[in-house]
């Protein structure tokens, strides 16, 4: 049975009267990697400052193994932090930055030793343990942020954007290097990004924020695969998102014609949002497809192309391995478990203009 390390319950926070956390409620299963994705202002780092203890909810419970430790100052949290600003004392070589935590805990010189020697190790950096921070790449610096934080062995880990201010080979890499890194030490990484290629790559379980509520929750291919609403299905990955108007359980009306459809559940005629993936969009001769559109334009992406095929209304986003040249007529064809229906979004901006 897996264990819940975490459990955040009705959780509310508020600044200058606007509710910034929704009674959010969220349980982190121990020894996982945790990413909380969503845009800037989504309440994702708010999350993570309830669980460090450095924000302080309006109402609400934060339970760790199953103690309540809603007012447990940080300090006395079996959790560690790494900020995207790495905050390393740069009067103090890396062995004393890593030490730091240790000296504090009035550790002996053996045990903070041996406990440094073994963190270094672990982000490989043996042999730089008398160099200076501004001697450190950000790669280098980041890792002895990590390894500060690790040293000092919490059961939890939390990084908000730790990633954020390196260049894109170098993040790739740390991507990498910090999953090994979890399942390793078989501890639980909580994680804040607005990058969804990030939260994909490294995580176990994915949980969604917009405008201070959980829009959805589960693996990196169940989020992808099956998204909840069109706001998930439009930041994950890209999506083309057309109106559509469910006519029975299997069967939906959109762009001028009906398509069999794998969902159930909606009323009669309900007004819903048509997800469809542009690598499940399938270029065929005009004649055979359910939808008839031309090409505006065709840019190579290196696997594959990406077209953009103006069709009733709507601008297309097409992946394919072919493309077809710029002004032709072409068909489309789609299957029906790659027609993802949702019901329609509150107050959603509707754009038509699906190239974007």
């Amino acid at each position: 049975m897996e264990n819940i390390i975490i459990s955040l319950k009705d959780a509310i926070v508020e600044f200058d009267g606007e509710q910034i956390l929704k009674n959010i409620n969220l349980d982190i299963i121990d020894k996982q990697f945790v990413t909380l994705l969503g845009p800037s202002g989504c309440g994702k780092t708010t999350t993570l400052r309830i669980i460090g203890g450095f924000q302080q909810m309006k109402s609400g419970s934060l339970y760790f193994n199953n103690k309540d430790i809603t007012k447990l100052p940080p300090h006395k949290r079996q959790v560690n932090t790494v900020f995207q600003k790495y905050a390393l004392f740069p009067h103090l070589n890396i062995y004393d930055n890593i030490a730091f935590g240790l000296k504090l805990k009035k550790l002996s010189d053996k045990e903070i030793k041996s406990r440094v020697q073994e963190t270094l190790e672990l982000v490989n950096l043996i042999g730089f343990e008398k160099r200076s921070i501004h001697s450190l790449s950000g790669g280098q610096q980041q890792r002895v942020a990590i390894a500060r934080a690790l040293v000092n062995r919490p059961k939890v880990l939390l990084l908000d954007e730790p990633l954020g201010a390196l260049d894109l080979k170098l993040r790739k890499e740390m991507q990498i290097e910090l999953k090994n890194i979890q399942q390793e030490l078989e501890i639980t990484f909580i994680y804040v990004t607005h990058d969804q290629e990030e939260a994909l790559t490294m995580s176990d379980t994915v949980v969604v924020m917009n405008n201070g509520i959980i829009q959805q929750i589960g693996t990196p291919v169940d989020i992808y695969n099956e998204p909840k609403n069109a706001f998930v299905a439009d930041f994950i990955g890209d999506s083309n998102i057309i109106d559509g108007i469910m006519r029975k359980d299997f069967l939906v009306d959109f762009a001028g014609n009906s398509f069999t459809c794998v969902d159930s559940g909606f009323e009669k005629d309900e007004l819903v949002d048509v997800v469809i993936r542009p690598e499940d969009i399938k270029i065929v001769p005009q004649i055979k497809g359910a939808i008839t559109g031309v090409v505006e334009s065709v840019i190579f992406k290196g696997v594959h192309y990406e077209m953009i095929v103006e069709a009733s209304g709507y601008k297309w986003k097409v992946q394919s391995t072919l493309h077809e040249d710029v002004g032709t007529i072409v068909g489309m064809s789609i299957e029906p478990m790659d027609i993802h229906i949702m019901h329609k979004m509150e107050n959603q901006l509707k754009i038509k203009d699906l190239s974007q």
